[in-house]
């Protein structure tokens, strides 16, 4: 019998790096794809309660592919498509390929991880895919498929995902896999929030971070600023 993969990201439905991951995920099994209709980074593994939510049929750009957008958070996409959109549940979780690195403690935040961990919660051998910020996917494709390949059927305890980054770098310039990459305790972007008074009297605050280009060896953080795609485990936090 078939493997069966659901796919989701945070980035949206029609993100590019979805449909790469589609493309790629084709060869391992059915794929179904339940997405958010629009951006929903940085909403952690936060779910709908309040007020009922809508899928609609997605006409997805890779061929064989069933797909639904969705106006729910990414760990809604999960849970709705586990639940009822894959015929028996899925067998594998697919999350991203995120548009920006999800390492050290900026985990704590991503959707794209979240949604991971959702499908861990719910018994699904669940695993994230991100990259760097920009234009150059020559390293991610060059080795998805390898790593896909690799982690599919790795195995994982409770309440774990498989995390893999891939650098932003030319494929000439990457320097190979570093695997078993711990989560770096390190802050990735030290942000502050600039502040402006508005005319109506509120205060208008927005956040702004500064890249960190230091982290300790051994971790996620320290392979991809060095140019390796890393590939370790993440556990949810209890």
């Amino acid at each position: 019998m078939s493997r069966k993969i659901l796919l989701t990201n945070d980035d949206g439905i029609d993100s590019d790096g979805l449909i790469r991951l589609a493309e790629v995920a084709k060869k391992f099994g059915d794929v179904y794809v339940v997405a958010p209709d629009s951006q929903r980074s940085a909403m952690s593994h936060s779910i709908t309660l309040r007020h009922p939510m809508y899928l609609k049929q997605y006409d997805f750009p890779v061929e064989g592919v069933v797909a639904y957008s969705c106006d729910g958070t990414p760990g809604d996409c999960v849970r709705i498509g586990h639940l009822n959109i894959v015929p028996g549940g899925a067998d594998v979780l697919m999350s991203g390929v995120n548009f920006g690195y999800n390492v050290a403690t900026d985990l704590q935040y991503s959707a794209t991880v979240g949604a991971a961990m959702e499908g861990a919660f719910l018994g699904i051998h669940s695993i994230a895919f991100s990259e760097d910020f920009g234009d150059c996917h020559e390293t991610t494709d060059e080795y998805l498929e390898e790593i896909m390949a690799e982690v599919i059927d790795a195995p994982l305890d409770k309440d774990q995902i498989w995390n893999v980054n891939f650098p932003g770098c030319k494929n000439s310039e990457c320097k190979g896999i570093l695997r078993g990459m711990k989560v770096s305790g390190d802050v990735f972007y030290k942000d502050h929030y600039d502040e402006k008074k508005m005319a109506d009297g509120r205060i208008e605050f927005t956040i702004v971070g500064e890249r960190r280009w230091e982290a300790e060896e051994g971790t996620d953080l320290r392979a991809v600023l060095d140019n390796y795609v890393s590939v370790g485990i993440a556990t949810n936090i209890k």
